[in-house]
């Protein structure tokens, strides 16, 4: 038996600037209930995931939506129970950023915004648990540029765009000396701290402790050498290929960026996936994956649409990038 559902992340912004995600409570006489997850419900015959999801957000939270954005689909296997048969279920996951009207808890359910990073309720439906780690990121991953702009217009744009809400940076300058690089990447994350923003070190796992980054980016080489998630570390890794990608989500590592989805002046010679290959590689992932190769930032619907994160820029820091 399979079935389809609409989900709906509904999403605000706290003054802060952390973005908050609505979560309800199953409540009594339905299976599973008790435990939280995102509003939705069952796409009828003859309806598209867009109108299931609307007519479900007003059955359930009396509001409208006004602005949405496709996003994933993912298949969850229930077994059987003693009320109810085995089934698949395909969730068919939406963004919903505006809506008109004051939500309300219409089916006697609780109701509660959260953290995707730091969630206070529980217990949360096990289909729910990737998609709260996926979006625990933030949609945009910059990579550092100095090479390209220079120290003190490094600086200023970086300062910018952290302001802005910049809030995930690797760094990776093969250009410098050891030395060099870790006097530089000292600074970047002493300038991103006060903004909660994450940075990640390129490659080295032992320079990412010593500088006390966030966490280590690591080429697709190191990936494939290695045996075990670093332990108390973010990790990601860039791949290219369904090993590599196979490979980054049996290490359970935090996200990869995929490349190249469009051809790039720094690799010519590299034929590019394209969105369509993207999402046929994406289709047994569960891990949240960036697209890399190409990106602009008005690519950022369309790659969340095949079922990307977000996106990556090799020259993320710099008047290009306007979040």
């Amino acid at each position: 038996m399979t079935i389809n559902v609409a989900v709906a992340i509904l999403q605000r912004k706290k003054e802060d600037g952390q973005t908050e995600f609505l979560l309800a409570s199953r409540p009594q006489g339905k299976g599973w209930a008790g435990w939280w997850e995102f509003p939705g419900g069952k796409i009828e015959a003859g309806e598209t995931p867009e109108h299931a999801l609307t007519r479900e957000i007003r059955e359930e939270l009396g509001i409208k939506p006004t602005s949405t954005q496709q996003w994933i689909t993912r298949r969850f296997d229930c077994p059987a129970t003693h009320d109810s048969p085995a089934k698949t279920v395909n969730l068919h996951f939406y963004f919903v950023n505006a809506w008109q009207g004051e939500i309300m808890p219409r089916e006697n359910q609780q109701l509660s915004w959260q953290s995707a990073e730091n969630a206070t309720v529980s217990p949360i439906l096990p289909a729910n648990v990737p998609i709260m780690k996926a979006l625990a990121l933030p949609p945009i991953y910059a990579i550092s540029n100095l090479a390209e702009v220079g120290e003190q217009a490094f600086f200023e744009a970086l300062k910018k765009q952290l302001t802005r809400g910049l809030k995930l940076i690797q760094v990776r300058e093969k250009h410098l000396t050891k030395a060099q690089f870790m006097a530089f990447s000292r600074q970047v994350i002493a300038l991103a701290k006060p903004y909660d923003a994450k940075v990640l070190i390129n490659e080295d796992i032992a320079l990412a402790r010593e500088l006390g980054a966030h966490g280590v980016h690591l080429p697709s080489q190191a990936l494939l050498i290695l045996k075990t998630k670093p332990a108390n570390l973010m990790v990601a890794a860039s791949t290219h290929n369904a090993r590599e990608l196979t490979h980054a989500q049996a290490l359970d590592l935090d996200f990869v960026v995929l490349s190249p989805i469009k051809s790039t002046l720094s690799h010519p010679e590299v034929e590019p996936l394209g969105w369509q290959k993207f999402a046929e590689m994406l289709e047994n992932i569960t891990l949240p994956v960036y697209a890399l190769g190409g990106m602009v930032l008005n690519d950022l619907p369309i790659a969340l649409t095949y079922g990307a994160r977000g996106i990556a820029f090799q020259r993320g820091i710099g008047a290009s990038l306007i979040l």
